[in-house]
């Protein structure tokens, strides 16, 4: 065991610490002398050089002499000073790259200067704070809706979510997204919109209670599983595409068995088929459902494209595609033209042509 006594000039070369530096540490009590020469001078030992090495690691990490005497007098797991202190390095983490974002944003592009205030107090936020701002929103147009509660919850989780490191573009959006859940009419219009959409008391909740809203969840990945195949290029007539039509029809089926309250085995699954063909021709019933169908989409694309478009961007999401939506059913109609249940289908579809008439 080393029991040599260092004059302080030493142990600052091997601490890396000034004189003065350690004398501090001495008279603040962190580190004590381990003895005094006989003209008072102060000397140290190994373990104090070794504390005050650590001392120095810990300054420099930013803990505070509160929590090193504490660690030092046993009182604080080094574990759980460290852990504290990552938190904090996190925190000036995320504000420097907040302020990088901002200052990049303002060295790339134009950006008019009452935006610059508005862009860095919006991008230093944090989570819990971005979070208020969309559920103050949500909250407003939730308030009274005669929907399942659940139904709520599924429309607060359209937020944004801004990465750590955004870019130009998302804190662009970002700031377009703030102004648009912020401005008056577009709160009143969205409000609107769905108070009215969702008006028929027991319906409504009916439509949005967790059991309706996985069907509906079901049939549109379905519905994204034919997207794929006709961007792929696969044939409609194609062993594979009749089995990705096979499972949207069932999704549709099973989605009209639960609104109906009839049973899936009880519905003729020849009617499902006739009725989504007749979405694709100029058929009186398939024109009246695509129009109701349509009508909302569009109403619905027309309030919410951009506020969808912008969450899209700031999360780093793709895009929904009508156009790429529409392509994709008309593969699917084709698909089912195609199967031998949906020939059968086409040709009764003259004899309801006949009874339509009549």
């Amino acid at each position: 065991m080393d029991d040599e006594l260092y004059a302080i000039g030493d142990v600052a070369r091997r601490t890396g610490l000034s004189v003065s530096a350690i004398r501090y540490y001495a008279d603040a009590g962190v580190i004590a002398p381990s003895g005094r020469t006989a003209a008072g001078y102060r000397l140290y030992d190994i373990g104090a050089i070794a504390r005050l090495e650590l001392v120095r690691t810990l300054r420099e990490l930013g803990a505070g002499l509160d929590d090193i005497r504490r660690l030092l007098a046993g009182e604080m797991a080094l574990g759980d000073l460290a852990t504290a202190h990552l938190a904090l390095v996190d925190g000036q983490m995320r504000r420097l790259r907040a302020r990088r974002a901002v200052l990049r944003t303002i060295a790339e592009q134009h950006t008019a200067t009452e935006q610059v205030g508005l862009m860095h107090k919006l991008v230093s936020m944090s989570d819990d704070d971005r979070d208020q701002l969309v559920d103050g929103f949500w909250n407003e147009i939730s308030d009274g809706l005669d929907v399942h509660p659940s139904y709520v919850e599924q429309l607060r989780a359209w937020r944004p979510k801004l990465p750590e490191e955004p870019s130009a573009e998302q804190l662009e959006a970002w700031i377009e997204l703030a102004d648009l859940v912020r401005d008056w009419e577009f709160r009143r219009s969205v409000r609107h919109f769905f108070h009215n959409a969702f008006s028929h008391g027991a319906r409504a909740r009916h439509v949005t209670t967790p059991a309706v809203q996985r069907l509906i969840e079901t049939q549109a990945k379905a519905l994204q599983e034919a997207d794929e195949a006709q961007r792929f290029g696969l044939a409609p007539e194609s062993p594979q595409a009749q089995d990705i039509a096979a499972r949207l029809l069932a999704s549709i089926a099973e989605l009209e068995a639960e609104l109906s309250g009839e049973p899936v085995r009880e519905r003729d699954d020849a009617e499902i088929r006739e009725w989504v063909l007749a979405m694709g021709r100029a058929d009186p019933r398939g024109e009246a459902v695509e129009d109701a169908v349509s009508g909302f989409q569009d109403m619905f694309q027309g309030l919410f494209g951009r506020y969808m478009s912008l969450v899209s961007t700031i999360n780093g999401t793709p895009q929904e595609d009508p156009e790429g939506a529409d392509a994709a059913w008309e593969w699917f109609t084709t698909a089912v033209a195609a199967s031998p249940r949906g020939e059968e289908a086409g040709e009764a579809e003259g004899e309801g042509e006949e009874r339509v008439a009549r």
